[in-house]
């Protein structure tokens, strides 16, 4: 069984990938382009997350993932008891995959003032959207950005899994 961190352990170099917004400029000043975008709850990260990411990840040099804060994360209508883990776990969980170059957040119920701010060259989403609809898409195309719907791996969504503990 492996023994727990002491509390005068170092922290796990992967925890410097989290960035709080008002730090991203400098910090997106030294990641390489093009820069990819993506954003959303990331609760009970499951197989079609990681594929997902890695997918997006492989569209350029650097992926960026913004996350939906607690808060922000409610308002979507997932049920009032989620998100089960909290943002800063959350953030934890991706900035620990090798994919992910740096994790943020966003409180509004979209993260279109954040896409306008950081201006990335790739935005990518899963394939529930529809990229002619969303006005991130459209923003993002405005500077000459890319857009990119990724498909869903099969069988793989966190309400689901969330159905499944339940029953």
């Amino acid at each position: 069984m492996p023994t727990p961190l002491a509390p005068s352990a170092p922290s796990p170099a992967f925890l410097d990938k989290l960035c709080p917004r008002a730090e991203l400029p400098v910090r997106l000043a030294g990641l390489p382009r093009p820069l990819v975008f993506t954003n959303g709850v990331f609760d009970l990260m499951h197989r079609g997350h990681a594929i997902y990411l890695a997918q997006a990840r492989a569209l350029g040099v650097s992926l960026l993932v913004a996350l939906n804060t607690d808060a922000s994360a409610r308002r979507l209508g997932k049920g009032p008891e989620r998100p089960l883990n909290n943002e800063q776990d959350r953030a934890v969980l991706l900035a620990a995959l090798g994919v992910v170059d740096l994790v943020t957040w966003f409180d509004e119920d979209t993260p279109q003032a954040l896409i306008a701010e950081i201006r990335p060259d790739i935005l990518v989403k899963g394939g529930d959207y529809d990229m002619r609809k969303l006005p991130e898409a459209a923003l993002v195309e405005s500077w000459g950005g890319r857009t990119v719907s990724l498909p869903f791996v099969d069988g793989y969504s966190s309400t689901a899994l969330v159905r499944k503990i339940r029953g």
